[in-house]
């Protein structure tokens, strides 16, 4: 199976970045290939532009887009990896997501309906799974704010898009988090993977 792996964080020595490599790593170790995008290190601009904005279903000529729309509708299963920063995915992160998950692409919607109806989710991939970073403590996260990226993700694009099959874990608190504490989290980052994506 093709699995997509995304990641949106700037330093290649980060913990998002070993859990993304950690990913990579368990899925081809299982024998599946890999779609690998590091947003920031492929400098990706998450800047849609006007003539994308006003073209029927956010048609384009970029390349580079264009080939992320492939990836994406492609993708027998989706991994998405980045901190939670205000609540939210970094901004490259919502770019790639607002110039590739678009209609054709990721949903449709049905004859007669503008766009103000329910989506038809048109994503390949069953499965999705999204690990997240913070330094809120889990308790606050859930009872003060609500656990934003949770629904931001389950609820707004992988359910929007067809993805049922969901899972999400958050690390933390990564700022006073030991070496020790960050090898466990690795280790279970790879049984997460193989629990989801692991050949019948």
């Amino acid at each position: 199976m093709k699995i997509l792996v995304a990641l949106a964080h700037p330093s290649k020595e980060s913990l998002n970045y070993a859990i993304a490599d950690t990913a990579v790593k368990t899925l081809k170790k299982i024998g599946h290939e890999v779609i690998f995008h590091d947003l920031y290190s492929e400098g990706f601009n998450p800047v849609m532009p006007l003539d994308e904005v006003k073209a029927p279903k956010y048609k384009t000529d970029n390349t580079e887009i264009l080939s992320h729309r492939e990836d994406l509708k492609n993708a027998d299963g989706i991994i998405i990896v980045h901190p939670n920063w205000w609540a939210q995915p970094p901004a490259i992160m919502r770019g790639w997501v607002d110039r590739v998950f678009v209609p054709d692409i990721a949903y449709k919607f049905g004859v007669n309906d503008k766009g103000e109806g329910v989506p038809i989710g048109l994503l390949k991939a069953k499965t999705a799974i999204v690990f997240n970073t913070s330094n809120t403590p889990q308790n606050r996260e859930e009872e003060i704010f609500g656990d934003p990226l949770e629904n931001l993700w389950k609820i707004c694009i992988f359910d929007f898009c067809g993805i049922k099959n969901f899972y999400r874990r958050m690390f933390n608190v990564v700022v006073v988090s030991t070496l020790e504490e960050r090898q466990k989290w690795l280790k279970e980052v790879e049984e997460i993977v193989k629990k989801y994506f692991s050949k019948k």
